[in-house]
């Protein structure tokens, strides 16, 4: 008898096709809600950023401002230190033009060393105490290099700049005031005749005096800056304390830059010192500057590169001009740059009328002008950089400067 087959298993019980809906509605409407949950978390964060970005950008606008502030409160105290010593310190007469003081001085010269003396008196320059006959101890030493006399006279310099001066008979100081001003010859590192013959030429074509009494008599209490790297205005807002009758550069040979003055605005003491070899350590740090340094590639400041500039302008290089003095007297009116950081045709068009006529574009970037741009060269946008180093403000820097001085070290 034939089997018959097994009845096939019954298969398990589905459940309802309404339950199943029902889950995957609620699945969906929970996938939903949390998409939305997370969207507005991403917007509420978003909102967040913007608030912190705007709110940020807020405060370097006026952390910028603060900044400007200062830099202006700053310079109107300086102006009125500078105008106070202006006011409390009186020239001297200058000698008039004429063949009687021609005559004199011959005459003087034919005496010896008391008639070498006397000149010097009639001067001015020597700001030493003792009288005649200290200056007849002087001018009876004659070519003695360390015969260094009070007055704003380097005798070793002058020396070696001019050795056919050993020859003359005369002590170096006396040369210079019947003989060596004639010849346009500098008395010191720091005393450019032709810088302040150029500047003074009214005042001095009704003198017979040399450039440096008219200086130490009158130019100095005037304001008259005796090279374009020592400014007279800028060194006295320092408010340093000057002996009677000294004038602003001898106090800076004396003491000045052992109290870390300035000269300028583009000459950094500090700077420059840390470049200056052990050897110099007794030098005044600008002396060095115009009489070495800058020879040897060393840089009076952050944002000023005498190697590189000469490299740039040849017909400055092959002229033999030192490249600051140059970048001040006239290459910043022809649109040079005094370094890689700094591009003065840039900033002279982003200054606009902020820039006073006249004005160095890079002595007013340091002094106020960096917050008063918005890009202080291009693509360095001055908001962000600051944002981004806060700590240049405690450093007193500007951002160029701050970021010079970052690529220096690095």
């Amino acid at each position: 008898m034939a089997k018959t087959a097994a009845p096939a298993p019954k298969p398990a019980d589905s459940p309802p096709t309404t339950e199943v809906a029902a889950k995957a509605v609620a699945v969906a409407k929970r996938v939903a809600g949390l998409r939305a949950d997370l969207a507005l978390a991403h917007s509420l964060a978003h909102q967040a950023q913007v608030r912190e970005a705007l709110t940020r950008s807020e405060l370097t606008l006026a952390l910028s401002e603060a900044l400007r502030a200062r830099a202006e409160a700053d310079a109107r105290v300086r102006a009125q230190i500078t105008r106070q010593h202006f006011a409390e310190t009186a020239g001297e007469a200058i000698r008039g033009y004429g063949r009687y003081e021609s005559h004199l001085e011959r005459l003087l010269l034919r005496l010896g060393v008391w008639g070498d003396a006397l000149l010097i008196a009639r001067t001015g320059v020597w700001r030493g105490a003792g009288g005649l006959a200290e200056m007849a101890a002087y001018a009876r030493r004659g070519a003695d290099p360390t015969a260094q006399p009070p007055a704003l006279f380097d005798q070793v310099w002058y020396m070696a700049c001019y050795p056919d001066t050993a020859d003359k008979g005369l002590a170096p100081l006396v040369h210079y005031l019947f003989r060596g001003a004639v010849e346009g010859r500098s008395p010191h590192p720091l005393f450019d005749p032709v810088h302040y013959i150029q500047a003074n030429a009214s005042d001095l074509r009704g003198s017979s005096g040399t450039p440096l009494e008219h200086f130490v008599r009158q130019g100095a209490v005037r304001g008259r800056d005796p090279h374009p790297l020592f400014n007279i205005a800028y060194y006295l807002g320092q408010d340093p304390r000057l002996a009677p009758h000294e004038d602003p550069v001898s106090h800076y040979v004396r003491i000045g830059w052992r109290d870390g003055l300035s000269p300028h605005p583009l000459f950094d003491p500090e700077w420059y010192r840390r470049q200056m070899p052990r050897t110099a350590s007794e030098i005044a740090p600008l002396t060095h500057y115009t009489t070495l340094g800058w020879r040897t590639g060393l840089t009076p400041h952050p944002l000023v590169d005498p190697a590189w500039y000469l490299e740039q302008y040849a017909d400055v290089a092959e002229a033999g001009f030192e490249p600051l003095s140059h970048f001040l007297t006239s290459g910043a009116a022809e649109g040079r740059s005094p370094s890689p950081w700094f591009d003065t045709v840039h900033y002279v068009k982003a200054r606009g009328a902020g820039l006073a006529p006249g004005a160095n574009p890079l002595v007013d970037y340091l002094q106020g002008g960096a917050w008063a741009v918005a890009e202080a060269r291009p693509g360095f946008p001055t908001a962000a950089y600051l944002a981004q180093s806060p700590e240049l403000v405690a450093q007193g820097m500007t951002p160029l400067e701050h970021w010079a001085r970052k690529a220096v070290k690095a």
